[in-house]
């Protein structure tokens, strides 16, 4: 902070509509030491050309902050006179981290992250947190597992989810969502929804949005514990009182080859190997080797993640097109997922979509090569939903296969009979996940 009346610092957030403005709302809005000349964006289509909203940025910011293009950064860094940039998302190499940061640099400007203490909020109940070293780990199986077992142990669990505010952000800064009206009413795109309606399905309730202080104390006026359900491989914006990692036994090696990942593992209080009964024997006990050197206080368990059709003998020996977690498969870096699997596993034969997609999604594959035979679920806008279902509908399957949480069947207008698939969670060790939480929840019960 600037002291003396001096001239606020400039900054500039790179982002991608989620921790950037949890970035600002904590450690900016009220700094009268800096001035926040704009965000950029990345990752997530059509934010870019929008602002950050007034009634969010607070009474320094009476008309907003702007949003840009990240692929503007040295323009911006010089037409808006930027003197500080600070990184605020998720899940990139941290080979292209440090490309960002020489960009910023070859400017003038300082490279900054800013790190746990600065940005976690404290919660008057416990909070468990589920983070991971890579998207596709999955978090979001291994949270409505955790919230099923809180509640059968008599608990009050509430869910509050890493933010993906596409819309109105005004509008979302505090989401409560308790059943699929709830969903439609806020107008939830595809990815929110394949977060948000599997907890709802379960009986659970979803705190989400823009501002989490207020978002917190929504969530603590109904809920005696708090599951923190975290995004791409960010870690968290609460402070844990327990930290659960999931490292993936699929995807050996990267356990430090990704940022905020690294450090989210370096932090964990409890390692999760997901995937463990899907990957070979000495992938698993690669993975496991690496979390305990990397966390060498955190006791490691194996978990597994089997995927299952609602109706197997609905695919097995036909044609089908496999739709997947569009996350995951863009910049999660996989190239397929639980649809994908279930469908292979139950004897169906996969068509590829590939030559089928429509604008814009054709773009997407050019853009991720390592995609396999299956589609995104991209539903960020009405225009890619379409898209989705155009593609569907051209190619020559007999049937679709939705490995996304949500239920596509009901947000795309296709003539093939869509048949879900979904991840499960499954401990493989005893003792497993569930005694760790419960042996940290009796001793906080103790300690309070």
């Amino acid at each position: 902070m600037s002291g003396g009346g001096a001239r606020p610092r400039r900054v500039l957030i790179l982002g991608a509509a989620g921790r950037d403005f949890h970035d600002f709302n904590v450690a900016f809005r009220d700094d009268p030491g800096v001035e926040v000349v704009g965000f950029t964006a990345a990752q997530i289509p059509d934010i870019a050309g929008r602002r950050y909203p007034a009634a969010l940025a607070g009474p320094r910011y009476p008309d907003g902050i702007p949003i840009y293009e990240e692929s503007r950064l040295e323009s911006l860094c010089a037409e808006l006179g930027v003197e500080r940039v600070v990184l605020a998302y998720s899940d990139l190499s941290h080979v292209d981290v440090m490309h960002l940061a020489s960009r910023v640099l070859a400017c003038g400007a300082d490279f900054v992250l800013l790190g746990p203490e600065r940005t976690m909020l404290r919660a008057s109940v416990p909070v468990i947190a589920v983070s991971a070293v890579r998207t596709g780990c999955g978090k979001s199986q291994t949270t409505r597992w955790l919230a099923g077992r809180l509640r059968e142990a008599g608990r009050r669990p509430a869910v509050i989810r890493h933010p993906m505010p596409y819309g109105d952000l005004a509008a979302q800064a505090v989401q409560r969502f308790g059943s699929r009206a709830d969903l439609d009413a806020a107008d939830c795109t595809v990815e929110e929804r394949e977060e948000y309606e599997p907890h709802l399905e379960a009986g659970g309730v979803v705190f989400a949005g823009v501002d989490y202080a207020g978002i917190l104390a929504r969530a603590e006026t109904e809920a005696d514990c708090i599951l923190w359900d975290g995004g791409n491989n960010d870690f968290p914006f609460l402070r844990p009182d327990l930290h659960v990692v999931l490292v993936d036994a699929l995807r050996p090696g990267h356990e430090e080859s990704h940022h905020p990942g690294e450090a989210a593992l370096r932090m964990a209080d409890v390692v999760v190997v997901a995937r463990a009964d899907a990957a070979p024997a000495a992938d698993v006990a690669r993975v496991a080797e690496a979390a305990r050197r990397l966390a060498p206080r955190a006791p490691v368990v194996r978990a597994g993640s089997p995927a299952r059709l609602e109706d197997p003998s609905a695919v097995a020996g036909r044609r089908v097109v496999v739709v997947d977690d569009g996350p995951s498969l863009t910049h999660g870096g996989m190239a397929w997922g639980a649809g994908y699997a279930a469908a292979r596993a139950a004897g169906a034969v996969i068509v590829d979509p590939r030559p089928h997609a429509a604008p814009p999604l054709d773009a997407l594959f050019d853009r991720h090569p390592h995609l396999g035979p299956v589609l995104p679920a991209m539903g960020y806008t009405p225009g890619q939903l379409a898209a989705l279902a155009r593609t569907l509908e051209a190619a020559d399957a007999e049937a679709v296969v939705a490995g996304t949480p949500v239920d596509l069947a009901r947000l795309v207008d296709v003539s093939k009979p869509v048949i879900r698939a979904r991840y499960d969670f499954r401990e493989l060790d005893s003792p497993g996940l569930w005694e760790l939480v419960a042996a940290r929840l009796e001793a906080l019960a103790g300690s309070r």
